[in-house]
């Protein structure tokens, strides 16, 4: 299936369910932007961008990249 976009103003994230270890670092990392009780899950623009990128950088699975 591949990546799917999330768009944010500054930053936009992806995401591969196919790769995903759920190891939670996003989710533990920075919540109010990994919330998989909304919809979408992933809100770019909820935390400033450097912090999303340090979140992202530490998904061990590399199921997660963004672009700027």
């Amino acid at each position: 299936m591949g990546y799917r976009e999330y768009r944010g103003e500054e930053i936009s994230v992806f995401f591969d369910k196919d790769i995903c270890q759920h190891a939670a670092e996003c989710v533990k990392g920075l919540p109010e932007v990994f919330n998989v009780k909304a919809k979408p899950w992933i809100a770019p623009d909820q935390a400033a961008v450097k912090n999303v990128v340090e979140v992202i950088n530490r998904c061990p699975s590399g199921a997660l990249k963004y672009k700027r």
